[in-house]
This record gives C-alpha cells, structure tokens and sequence, in this order.
C-alpha cells in the first residue's frame, strides 16, 4: 500500500481556464493532451512568450499537432524571470523526432508518453511525495484511502533516496513474511528499485490476491540482502483495537488514520471512560499515517478546545495554526505514547500534539520516520490527479517533523529476538511507567 494519503483531496482550483479551435486534421487525442500539458506547465510561466517561440519553431508534418492554436485566455501567476526563458519548442521537437524515427514508432502509445512526460517534470522537483496519478495509479489511491485493496499491506517511502518501508500494517502479508519498518527495498521481482519512483515502485509491488511479489531487501545490521517472497491478498485495515491491561490500563491501538478511524477511536474512548482507566497507553507503532482531519479529531478528545495541534508551514515560511476542536476527555488520564521507526506523517503529528500539549505524557520507543510534508491532491481531469507537496508540518512548540521524526523521551529498541519470541519491551515500559504514575 502505498502512501496512505497524508491529507485528505482538496478541491481544485482552476487558475487557468482555456478554449481551444477545432484544428484541421481532426485528431482529438492530441488536441486534449496539448491542452493538459499546457494547463499544467503554464502556471507560473509566461505563456505567450513561450507559446510564440514554440509556434515559430515547431515540428512540420507528422507530429499530429502541427495545426493546434492557444487558448484565448491565460492567467498567469507567480511569473519569475527564469519563466520567460522556457521555450516549450523543444518538446515538441522531441516528441516530433520520436514519432517520426523511434524504431518502433507504430507502438507508441500517445497516453504512456503524455503521461510520462507529466511525471518527468514533478519528478525534476526532487520530492517523491509530489508526483502525477494516471488513470490506473489513481484508481489504486482510492482504494487505498478506503482502507480495502490488493496487495501485500505495507506503506513504502523514499529514505536517504532509498525505496523504504516505513511501515507493515497490522495482520497483513507484509507482517505476517517478515517485512520490518526500516527495510531498505532494493529489488522487486528482480528488477532494482534505484531508478524507479515511489509510485512506480509501489504499482509493481500491489497485484491481485494470490499472485506473489519477491523484495529483495536491505536490513539495518545485516551484511548481505535477503529475498522474501509474498503472497499478495485483499487487505482490510481495521484502524483501532482497543484492550484493558492489568492495574486499569486502557491499550488503544492505532494502525492507520483512515476513514473510519475517528468512529473507531471514539469506541474506545467510551470504553476508557466507562471502565474508569487510570492510564492510558496510545499505540502508534507502524502507522504510516492518513488524514490530517483524522489525527486532529482524534487529538481534540485529548487536549484542550483551541489548543494548536500542528503548525503548517508553507514555502514562504508563512504558518498557519491548526487547532483542536474540543472534547479532551482524555486529557486528566497518565498518557504513553508509543512511537518507533514506522510512526510516520499523522502519527507524528498526533505524538507531537500531545507531548508539546500535556504535563502527563510520556513517548516511548524509537524515532518516528520523519515523514512532515503536506500534500494537495488537485483533480486535473475525471480519471487524473496530481499530488503535490504545498506545505511542511510542525508540532506545536515549533519542531520540524520531516526528514527529522520525533525522538521518544524514553529509548527502547526492540530486536528482531524480541519479534520472533513475541517479546515487547517497548510495551512492557509503557505498563511500567503507568503503574508507577498510579501508585505515586
């Protein structure tokens, strides 16, 4: 599974609007991409300057969009002086060359060019969280987010430039083979993930229930790569688990941010409440994240109404403050905060919340991924979407999250003996530290 999404859709603006003539050969499919492409690259750019050298030096014959006009209308926003340098020409030029001397120019597919040379521009951006859904890849998020799909169930990122799993979701095949958050992913199927995208990679591990995926890894601490092979399966995330342990412990157990995590989590609120916990500990270990609406209403039955959950940053340096919605009913109760190298995104936004927030929480565990950026998902045609890096996080009290993580105010590792002898130190510390708050 791939990127669970950190915010939720956004609605799209359109600052550009266009109308474009019938041109004479009537080929339609070049005429709606030429449009799309030109939406796209056009915000922030001076487009007549661009458009005016590209038609003076455009391809001839044999292109199929030799005869397509401008839009009548353009709003340009953000212009710089580096815009009036881009001379849209030579792509033109490049697709013209293709058609006409590719070898194999018959196969061409106009769509998996058009859309490749999308993804080639937000790629040149350098942020993997920033990239372009084609019909198909969008089809897949949306499966995602709602918390049923195909696949093995785990959450990938991009680390140090390095395809990486941050986390495998609770009761999933990812888990169940072996997969830990911080491995370091350097083959699938054989073919190495050096050169591939995030989303890219993501789409070859995702496949129909039944088939099998082979990762070949990289593991902190090991000397070789090993291969593990999984068998993809129909994943159905259930978000929140909640349990009493001994000394009138409420264990809440958060594997995702999705959307019916809220619902979820007030369940286990009312349990709390009703069988009168004196601690609490809150599980975000391996939770790759989700909404930003969802860690928030979520904070809000824990800390004060008003209180700034998260702080957004945008690249001005602007911030604006996103805060609680009221609630706290949690907020008296001696609070563990569980966290370790698969916390990621919402869960660090969470964790950050209530530890910048509350006399009387403690994190455990490891350092959280550091996965701070917020991307916008904009709707650019009915089956596309981009998704687009607009903002960073930072907790309350002003720390970046991402790249950075969250360190826990108490360390404890957790080792692959501990894993396979179903031992939880980390958990064991949070029982420790609430029974002692309690006899205190």
């Amino acid at each position: 599974m791939e990127n669970l999404p950190p915010t939720p859709p956004a609605p799209q603006n359109e600052n550009v609007t266009a109308r474009i003539n019938e041109y004479e050969r009537g080929c339609r499919l070049f005429k709606r991409a030429f449009v799309f492409f030109l939406i796209l690259f056009l915000i922030g750019a001076a487009f007549w300057s661009g458009y005016e050298q590209g038609k003076q030096s455009s391809p001839a014959s044999g292109t199929g969009v030799e005869n397509i006009l401008p839009p009548n209308e353009a709003i340009i926003l953000n212009k710089t002086s580096q815009d009036k340098t881009v001379d849209f020409s030579l792509f033109w030029k490049v697709w013209g060359l293709l058609k006409d001397k590719y070898v194999d120019n018959q196969k061409l597919d106009a769509h998996a060019l058009f859309y490749g040379a999308i993804k080639g521009m937000l790629a040149a951006t350098g942020d993997p969280y920033t990239t372009f859904f084609d019909p198909k890849e969008n089809a897949a998020f949306h499966e995602d987010i709602s918390g049923t799909f195909e696949g093995i169930g785990a959450e990938m990122g991009m680390k140090n430039e390095m395809l990486t799993v941050i986390a495998p979701l609770e009761g999933t095949p990812a888990e169940k083979a072996g997969l830990l958050a911080g491995d370091k992913i350097i083959k699938i199927d054989g073919q190495p993930t050096a050169t591939m995208s995030l989303d890219e990679a993501v789409s070859k591990i995702r496949g129909t229930e039944g088939s099998e995926v082979r990762l070949t890894i990289f593991r902190n601490g090991d000397e070789e790569s090993r291969d593990i092979v999984i068998k993809r399966d129909v994943i159905l995330v259930k978000s929140v688990r909640f349990e009493m342990k001994e000394n009138a412990i409420a264990y809440i157990r958060i594997s995702r941010f999705g959307d019916d995590t809220e619902k979820e989590f007030q369940g286990a609120v009312r349990q709390t409440i009703d069988k009168k916990a004196k601690g609490l500990i809150i599980d975000m270990r391996n939770n790759p994240g989700g909404f930003l609406e969802t860690a928030v209403d979520l904070a809000s039955t824990m800390i004060p109404s008003g209180t700034v959950v998260v702080m957004e940053e945008n690249g001005a340096g602007e911030r604006k403050e996103i805060k609680s919605l009221g609630g706290d009913v949690l907020g008296r109760i001696p609070t563990v905060v569980l966290i370790n190298e698969g916390s990621a995104s919402a869960s660090e936004i969470l964790a950050g919340a209530l530890r910048d927030n509350r006399d009387n929480v403690t994190l455990i565990g490891k350092k959280s991924f550091g996965k701070g950026s917020v991307q916008e998902l904009i709707s650019v045609s009915k089956d596309t979407a981009v998704k687009i890096t607009v903002a960073r996080w930072l907790t309350p009290a002003g720390h970046q999250i991402n790249t950075v993580g969250i360190a826990p105010d108490i360390e404890v590792n957790m080792t692959r003996d501990d894993i396979d002898n179903k031992r939880d130190p980390q958990l064991d510390k949070a029982l420790e530290i609430l029974k002692e708050k309690n006899e205190e």
